[in-house]
């Protein structure tokens, strides 16, 4: 069994996020504990990706939320290993309120990622804009969805388990 890492964004994911509900439905799925949730700093939540990568048998599906996909964007351009990527509403450091406690994460590295990617992005999304997203999917080499206007794609946009978003990463696994 491919284990799965859950990499969620600031704060972690709560109770009704759809990674936390994935992660209670699937064994194979585990949530890479970040140094500080509150307080993101680059080089620690890689150094925390990295080391579960490395705990994994094999190369392991990496399932990314907001600041988390900045994270594997990252790690990836720096030669990270995984089998596929599925990245979920990544936030834009230039964006007027993204958290000055995250600018680490800025700048963006715009560059091909050595593994596929599918990148998810909503019309309404407060930490970004549906152009930043199409701009990071053309120069990660990401299969780009848009899912229309649904927020962040996070607990607050409601989706509950949201099937729709395990049926990409079923097909990006195919």
């Amino acid at each position: 069994m491919t284990p799965t890492l859950i990499v969620p964004g600031i704060g972690s994911s709560g109770p009704a996020h759809w990674q936390t509900l994935w992660e209670a439905s699937d064994t194979a799925f585990r949530r890479v504990e970040m140094p500080s949730w509150e307080r993101p700093e680059l080089e620690g939540w890689l150094a925390s990706l990295q080391a579960a990568v490395d705990a994994a048998s094999g190369e392991p599906i990496i399932v990314a939320h907001s600041l988390g996909c900045l994270a594997v964007a990252h790690y990836a351009s720096r030669g990270g290993r995984a089998r596929a990527a599925l990245l979920v509403a990544p936030p834009d450091p230039d964006s007027a309120i993204f958290p000055t406690e995250a600018r680490s994460f800025a700048p963006v590295p715009l560059v091909r990622l050595p593994f596929r990617t599918r990148l998810v992005a909503s019309r309404n999304d407060p930490y970004s804009t549906l152009g930043f997203a199409r701009s990071c999917a053309r120069s990660w080499g990401s299969d780009f969805v848009d899912v229309g206007p649904v927020g962040h794609i996070n607990a607050g946009s409601g989706l509950g388990a949201w099937p729709e978003g395990r049926a990409l990463l079923d097909d990006l696994l195919e």
